[in-house]
């Protein structure tokens, strides 16, 4: 394994368990508070504002002055933003905190563009999707762990141990070194600039329709496991695992196909989600609903990597930064969209998330076959010094 990816993926096991031991009971916290599913809904679209508003300018700044500065700021903070949600004394501060950690998602696209750029003579599909692995193994201990605590002295104290487990994220990732070398892709380099490539911008509108029926029913699941299935703190916690879990799993499975066949397999993932939990009638139906919410996780990743094939390489920060934009608004959409949902049906929220699942794939299919289809030949990967531009 290369070493930065492996820096970057022990970083990111900490960071998964810190995270992990949280964000499956923040929306049952939030309610605690005094909060309504309508409100958690447009805190949450509040959320996915903080994590658009950052995207496309981290990722034009990280092809200008290198994805680690950017990934470090970051991981600093976010250890910051833990830090205030575990001593916030008021509802508004641990609102602030909560933004603040949204904002915390412009690494997103820097650190992606940073695994592409230190994968050495791994796949790019391998490379993200083993750092994801690494991620969702701290994901899979993390809500366990998050479910002993915060059934042993409450929800609030699980976040002091997160900020621990940030600093300690933190501390690891400062080791990881400027790439040396970069690969360049022969199809990639006859790919118009970036503002003109009509093939990006049609897949990066196919990528933001998706995520949002994707992650439409996400942030309001465990609030309807809590109220309308009876599911205990504990037992919401092993369901978090169960979809940490899933996220490994999904990444292990289908890791290895290309970036345009992952894509449409999660999202045929994301049909099984949602059926699960329209349908089902016990815990079990809800775990395996949660196990094949990984798709959720493998078709943003396949998305970054079928992206990848469409852009030169001294763009990819950017055109991550896009992408993840793109995500960020439908993060903000989504949950207010499905906090009237929820008050209308909480069953019937997964109907309707499994019908337009069901639509964007089918119009994604037809991309891929038509206009979006690869062009035919082998991609070839091959080593350049890298530029001045692309750290």
């Amino acid at each position: 394994m290369p070493t930065n990816i492996l820096l970057v993926a022990i970083s990111l096991f900490f960071w998964g368990i810190g995270e992990g031991l949280f964000s499956y009971f923040q929306p049952v916290y939030l309610q605690q508070l005094g909060a309504s599913s309508v409100k958690i809904g447009v805190i949450y679209g509040a959320l996915g504002i903080a994590m658009t508003i950052a995207q496309a300018p981290a990722g034009f700044l990280a092809d200008k002055i290198g994805n680690r500065p950017v990934m470090w700021a970051s991981w600093v903070l976010g250890s910051a933003s833990a830090i205030v949600m575990a001593f916030a004394m008021t509802e508004n501060v641990f609102i602030a905190g909560m933004l603040l950690y949204g904002l915390t998602s412009f690494v997103i696209a820097p650190m992606n563009a940073y695994i592409t750029s230190v994968r050495e003579n791994w796949s790019i599909e391998r490379a993200l999707t083993t750092t994801a692995i690494a991620f969702n193994l701290g994901m899979i201990v993390g809500p366990k762990l998050g479910g002993i605590i915060a059934t042993a002295s409450g929800i609030k104290s699980i976040y002091q141990y997160s900020a621990g487990l940030f600093i300690i994220s933190t501390l690891i990732i400062l080791f990881a070194k400027k790439p040396s070398e970069t690969e360049t892709h022969p199809e990639t380099q006859k790919s118009p600039k970036l503002i003109a490539n009509r093939k990006f911008f049609v897949l990066l509108t196919s990528i933001g329709i998706s995520t949002f029926a994707m992650y439409l029913p996400q942030p309001l699941t465990p609030n309807f496991l809590s109220n309308e299935a009876g599911i205990s703190i504990g037992d919401l916690g092993n369901l978090g695992t169960i979809a940490s879990l899933g996220n490994v799993l999904m990444a292990m499975i289908f890791g290895g196909l290309k970036g345009p066949d992952g894509f449409l397999v999660g999202q045929i993932l994301g049909m099984i989600f949602a059926f699960s939990f329209w349908q089902g009638q016990s815990v079990y139906a809800f775990a395996l609903g949660y196990l094949f919410m990984g798709g959720f996780r493998l078709m943003r990743l396949m998305g970054l990597a079928f992206a990848r094939t469409l852009v030169q390489a001294n763009e990819t920060g950017t055109a991550y930064g896009l992408i993840e934009t793109a995500n960020g608004l439908a993060a903000f959409f989504a949950p207010t969209v499905a906090g009237f949902l929820y008050q209308q049906s909480p069953k019937g929220m997964y109907l309707y998330t499994l019908i337009l699942i069901s639509v964007v794939f089918l119009i994604n299919l037809v991309l891929r076959l038509t206009f979006l289809r690869p062009q035919s030949g082998t991609i070839v990967t091959s080593s350049t010094s890298v530029s001045e531009n692309l750290r």
